[in-house]
């Protein structure tokens, strides 16, 4: 399912560079496929903003390449912007009342910043996110919602506010496919790797009050992947999926760069499981050679071609049931939730 490029957001250009599967609207008016609107309301830090754009955008483009996919980037002013965000949104995003008058077959809501908006059940600076969440349980026929969004959807939707951790999850984390016959998980691997990197976290206890029906989990990491009671109107992602092979290793970098600039009391540790022993060997020699005073450039280049992705298999399995599913139950109308005969109880039949 390629994506479409309708507009001139410069993600775009970058994957077309990247050899990505992104098809000009030119060619799409000619091609005669029943296309989807899939909504992505990106609520991330200035900082990734665009990464995380790119991010979601691959893993939609490489799941499926049957229909036509366009994509809908919005955000909500829930915090301020820099101005060169502000502009990139005002230039390339599309206003929340146009997504709401145009409708969606399907959304993506992104996860945001947890070490600088850790509450979110403060309904003056979330409010507008529950008012979206709302609105797409009942126009919308499925939800995806990452991380810091998936504990939003819990707070408002069912009443299960998120407890926070002393320390960070943070790596990668084996993980197994609990309901198997799922739809969204069928003919995935029973056992799979994904990323987390989260202070926050919902308990298993906590999304079966809520009704939801567990899917992923890993022994280590907690639920990653859960579904409302309907089995695929809202489903909710604690890890993070969509996550490039660098996206562990700039956060780690960050964070080193945190410390030696005074702006945290200790050395990070390393995210558990991601980083083989020739790349903690480089990170600890520099580690060592900084702390006794050396002033080091951090070995970015010569790690890059150490790091291994063990996840992107399975995430683009998930995300291609997903789109498969979306696309069988959705409404030609796009303001429509579902198609003529669908129960929204039970939108896959199951």
């Amino acid at each position: 399912m390629p994506i479409i490029k309708h507009s001139d957001l410069p993600t775009y250009d970058r994957l077309l560079e990247e050899g990505r599967p992104i098809l000009p609207s030119e060619r799409a008016l000619h091609q005669d496929i029943r296309e989807l609107h899939i909504g992505f309301l990106n609520i991330m830090p200035d900082a990734a903003l665009e990464a995380t754009e790119r991010q979601f955008f691959r893993l939609i483009g490489e799941s499926n390449r049957v229909a036509q996919i366009y994509i809908h980037p919005f955000t909500l002013p829930i915090f301020d912007r820099d101005e060169a965000t502000q502009a990139h949104i005002d230039k390339y995003y599309e206003p929340l009342e146009q997504i709401r008058t145009d409708g969606l077959d399907a959304l993506i809501v992104t996860g945001a910043n947890e070490e600088t908006n850790p509450h979110v059940s403060e309904e003056g600076t979330w409010g507008p996110l529950r008012d979206v969440l709302d609105w797409a349980y009942n126009n919308v026929a499925s939800t995806i919602c990452s991380c810091f969004a998936s504990h939003a959807m819990l707070t408002y939707i069912h009443g299960q506010v998120p407890t926070w951790r002393d320390d960070k999850r943070w790596g990668v984390y084996s993980h197994r496919a609990i309901d198997k016959d799922h739809p969204l998980i069928r003919g995935m691997n029973t056992r799979f790797d994904l990323p987390h990197s989260r202070y926050s976290e919902i308990t298993r206890e906590q999304f079966e009050k809520a009704g939801m029906k567990i899917l992923v989990e890993s022994p280590e990491a907690g639920v990653h992947m859960a579904t409302s009671k309907d089995g695929f109107r809202q489903i909710c992602f604690q890890g993070h999926p969509e996550y490039d092979t660098v996206s562990l290793f700039k956060e780690y970098k960050r964070e080193v760069t945190n410390y030696l600039n005074g702006e945290r009391e200790d050395y990070p540790p390393f995210p558990l499981n991601y980083f083989n022993e020739e790349a903690a060997a480089v990170l600890n020699d520099f580690k060592e050679r900084t702390l006794n005073g050396e002033t080091l450039e951090f070995p970015e280049e010569q790690l890059s071609t150490m790091l291994e992705n063990t996840w992107a298999d399975s995430a683009r399995s998930a995300i291609s049931s997903w789109i498969g599913n979306v696309y069988q139950v959705t409404n030609v109308d796009r303001k429509k939730q579902f198609m003529d005969g669908i129960d929204p109880a039970n939108p896959l039949g199951r």
